[in-house]
């Protein structure tokens, strides 16, 4: 296969997959809904949840997205450093939400600043955002596509706190955002944090902590207790599905952490609604595939 080759194989793939992240949901996220509902014995939220349930059947039934706010697009890249087209992923990837776009049919949510107009294509400046993890010695490609709603993540905050409001500034600051905010994010949530010293990496690894498995847990052990003080916190809020009340907050809630100034400790806060449309898929240097987040799928 020569490099034109190589290159319409790769487009083609992100196209497809790009379109499939907003019919689908993963298998982790489905799973824990299937979960969730089973403790729920209230007639509204019973209702909701079949709601979603009957929701996400027509989506595949109709092959159609599964929520009309298909998204700002965004691509999480691992890139081996021998993987073929290591030059031409941002290039590929714009074309690949061009064609998805149409393919989905994914709705308009590129609008260019100041000039106000909807470019048509959910292509823009920087847009689709791509975030980039070089990885040495590999001849692979990971990645992961987000569809960052207009109501869920793309909300996010973040917030540089003085040192003596510690870590619990940081949990307060989650529950003010989460009990003011939350319901407008379509739950059951998942939510992201983000511990650092500036605002922008805080920011930053709230938005990667919704990429992980529902289920997973921070590697420090102390970040994993408070993940999960946090998690069993916000579901006695009870917010419920839709966020009109429940047993339940959250589908789980992810902590990422960077090393901080000791002046400051920054906090960034992100929610992934219950159409959490995440997906991973590794690509080789062949340009074979396999979809981590949905086994066993096939484009």
């Amino acid at each position: 296969m020569n490099k034109k080759e190589q290159r319409e194989k790769f487009i083609d793939i992100m196209a497809k997959f790009t379109a499939y992240t907003g019919k689908h949901l993963p298998d982790d996220v489905y799973a824990k809904l299937k979960e969730l509902r089973e403790k729920e014995d209230t007639t509204i939220a019973t209702i909701i949840y079949d709601a979603m349930f009957e929701d996400l059947k027509v989506a595949d039934d109709l092959d159609r997205p599964l929520c009309q706010d298909t998204g700002v697009i965004q691509y999480f890249v691992q890139v081996g450093t021998k993987f073929p087209l290591i030059d031409e992923i941002e290039d590929c990837l714009r074309e690949a939400v061009k064609r998805a776009t149409i393919l989905g049919p994914l709705r308009h949510n590129a609008v260019e600043v100041f000039d106000e107009k909807n470019t048509g294509n959910n292509v823009g400046k920087r847009i689709p955002w791509i975030d980039w993890e070089i990885v040495p010695h590999s001849n692979e490609v990971k990645i992961y596509v987000y569809m960052a709603g207009g109501g869920c993540s793309l909300p996010g905050t973040a917030k540089v706190l003085m040192p003596l409001e510690g870590y619990e500034g940081v949990v307060k600051f989650v529950f003010d955002q989460i009990t003011s905010y939350g319901i407008n994010a379509c739950p059951p949530l998942l939510v992201g944090i983000g511990i650092a010293g500036s605002v922008e990496v805080a920011a930053k690894l709230s938005k990667k902590a919704l990429l992980r498995p529902i289920g997973s847990h921070n590697s420090n052990p102390r970040g994993a207790e408070l993940e999960s003080r946090i998690e069993a916190g916000l579901n006695e809020i009870k917010i419920g599905p839709g966020g009109l009340t429940g047993e339940n907050s959250v589908m789980g809630v992810h902590i990422e952490e960077a090393a901080r100034h000791p002046a400051t400790i920054a906090v960034g806060l992100s929610t992934g609604c219950w159409a959490h449309r995440r997906a991973l898929i590794k690509i080789d240097a062949d340009m074979e595939y396999e979809m981590i987040s949905h086994k066993g799928a096939i484009l």
